[in-house]
């Protein structure tokens, strides 16, 4: 896997930097790094001066004896170790470093939580053969993963992940029906609609980063082809209308202005109250975080002038029965509802006749015959889809396991949990011993294709099983 080969280039780059022959370049990278975030942000000037030292320095590495006889690979390996390490270093000073792309992520964010609560695969003209909302799901989230990475080419391969979901998916689906093979026809609607439900925030900012700090040479390939496709979603997005997703123009307005009163929290019945049993009831408005993480740092100092700001907000929006803003606080999340419920159960003397419509539940895996796979599978898919639901719908971020009631799934967990630090003790992102020693973002968007394709073709039952492919970003 290629994710591999790049850490561990990395590693090996950090650990030619520990050479004392590699003090000059040592040197040279601290003394960018120091003047580059000396400057004033200018995007352009700035990508062309990132691009110009990462260009000069794989020439400096192919005539120092520390790469003598090194392959292409290793060369360049050590060159995506260099741009992985300079950039997370420059990563708060270049990445939304402009007033107009935060506002620009803003407006994209709001239009797709909007979008996101109505639209439907028919209104892209997604064929009914290639619907799979519930795997989806899986595409979802690796797009979502693209804010925990600082790197251009981190950010690059969780889109290419994404997308690459989206492909062995209706590439399955086409084998299973019979059809032709997918195109960009059937590809792009897929690709819009899994960004609208995952709404990544800043992507605006993230495809920027990516377009102005991934080294242009290694942006080529596959890699172009589906981060094109990216940007194109993201213009569709952004220029959405009624006639984009075949839409009357009056049920288009309709359908916003119910969006916007269900992501206010501010549904009502009929009597005009304020109700708890709205899904998105605890939804906080994503503008009103984002502008607080933009306020400068003395912001707070003034409180007459910060509630002068809110009037005029206030005045602003339309907001019914903005005089029931009380029961925000009584609104329980979706962990005080689970909690709850589990402290039922643990006082409930007849929990087994609570769990008698879910057979599998106290099962072990030698009471399982092959015919159980598919009712399994169903149900699974339907626990999924609805827990992140509803998880989404109360504003939860990263939704978790309800209530461990097998020490499997806890151990299970423990598991995972363990192998996640292993891997983040083995990125070392210490270029020399005096190096700061916060985090750098040096984490590899890691994903096991082989794995996911195996789980791809579970939900794809009719379909072959595929080849494992790498992920690459070449």
């Amino acid at each position: 896997m290629e994710n591999a080969d790049v850490f561990l280039g990395l590693h090996d780059f950090l650990e030619r930097m520990r050479q004392p022959s590699a003090a000059d370049f040592v040197k040279s990278i601290k003394s960018f790094i120091v003047s580059f975030t000396n400057n004033a942000p200018d995007p352009e000037r700035d990508s062309a001066a990132v691009q110009d030292f990462f260009s000069r320095m794989e020439i400096d590495f192919r005539a120092h004896p520390l790469w003598a006889g090194c392959s292409e690979e290793e060369l360049d390996s050590a060159g995506e170790g260099l741009e992985k390490y300079v950039m997370t270093k420059l990563f708060p000073r270049v990445f939304a470093s402009l007033p107009d792309d935060v506002k620009l992520d803003e407006q994209l964010y709001e239009k797709m939580a909007l979008v996101q609560q109505f639209i439907r695969p028919e209104n892209l003209d997604i064929k009914p053969t290639f619907q799979n909302e519930t795997s989806w799901l899986l595409a979802q989230k690796e797009l979502q993963k693209i804010n925990m990475y600082k790197a251009p080419r981190d950010k690059l391969v969780c889109i290419l992940n994404c997308c690459k979901v989206i492909n062995n998916l209706l590439m399955n689906a086409s084998v299973a029906s019979n059809e032709n093979p997918p195109g960009a026809d059937e590809f792009l609607p897929v690709l819009i609609y899994v960004t609208l439900k995952a709404n990544p925030p800043q992507l605006h900012s993230n495809l920027l980063y990516i377009q102005r700090y991934r080294r242009q040479s290694r942006l080529v390939g596959e890699a172009s082809y589906f981060f094109t496709n990216m940007l194109s979603v993201e213009s569709f997005i952004s220029n959405i209308d009624a006639n984009a997703i075949s839409l009357d123009e009056s049920e288009y307005d309709k359908n916003m202005e119910t969006a916007r009163a269900l992501l206010s929290g501010l549904s009502t019945d009929l009597d005009g109250q304020y109700t708890q049993s709205s899904p998105f009831a605890g939804y906080v408005h994503r503008s009103e975080s984002m502008e607080t993480r933009h306020q400068p740092p003395n912001a707070n100092k003034d409180p007459a002038a910060q509630s002068k700001s809110s009037e005029t907000k206030s005045r602003g929006k339309k907001i019914p029965n903005a005089k029931d803003n009380s029961p925000y606080s009584k609104i329980p999340y979706l962990s005080d509802l689970e909690n709850k419920g589990a402290a039922v159960l643990v006082n409930n003397d007849q929990v087994g006749q609570v769990f008698q419509e879910y057979p599998y539940l106290f099962a072990n895996v030698g009471d399982l015959s092959i015919n159980d796979v598919e009712d399994l599978l169903n149900n699974y898919k339907q626990l999924a889809f609805k827990y992140v639901c509803l998880s989404k719908g109360l504003g939860v971020a990263a939704p978790s396991l309800p209530y461990n009631l097998h020490t499997e799934f806890h151990q299970h967990t423990e598991t995972v949990k363990q192998q996640e630090r292993s891997r983040a003790v083995e990125q070392n992102n210490e270029m020399s011993n005096d190096t700061d020693k916060e985090d750098d973002g040096l984490k590899e968007p890691f994903i096991d294709v082989e794995n996911l394709e195996s789980r791809l073709s579970q939900d794809q039952a009719a379909a072959p099983q595929n080849g494992s492919h790498e992920e690459s970003s070449q």
